[in-house]
């Protein structure tokens, strides 16, 4: 299976205890979209893991199969200089072939079809089996 692969890069040690510290406490944001990954959005060959360290950098979800990385992005986010750091470390995982999606926590909260459909088309457009696009059907 791909999530069980070594990662292609090492992961520091400090990241790996952050990361475990991290599963313990998401935010609400979080908690929501990780139910919906879990229970609505069902993609043959896809598994979601949360808070998963890529070399020295905590990802909130990644799907190593579909080396797609789903960021929450809260208030701090927002700042001048969280948006440098946010366009670097996006631009290393990019380097390491991993598409990265980002969401403000406002979009979780408020608009959870829109960021499924998201997720979902950048999925379809990894995994090759036509099939996988079965099984995914928004909320009414």
């Amino acid at each position: 299976m791909p999530w069980n692969r070594p990662a292609a890069k090492p992961v520091s040690p400090r990241a790996a205890r952050y990361a475990k510290d991290l599963r313990r406490t998401p935010t609400e944001p979080e908690q929501r979209l990780w139910w919906h990954l879990r229970h609505r959005l069902p993609v043959t060959g896809t598994h979601f893991r949360r808070q998963v360290p890529i070399g020295s950098y905590i990802t909130d979800f990644c799907c190593l199969g579909a080396r797609l990385i789903v960021e929450v992005d809260g208030n701090q986010h927002g700042a001048d200089e969280a948006q440098a750091y946010d366009k670097r470390r996006t631009n290393d995982l990019e380097r390491e072939g991993f598409h990265v999606l980002r969401f403000s926590n406002a979009e979780i909260m408020r608009d959870m079809d829109v960021v499924l459909d998201t997720i979902h088309a950048a999925l379809v457009r990894t995994i090759p089996d036509p099939s996988s696009q079965a099984g995914w059907e928004p909320e009414a």
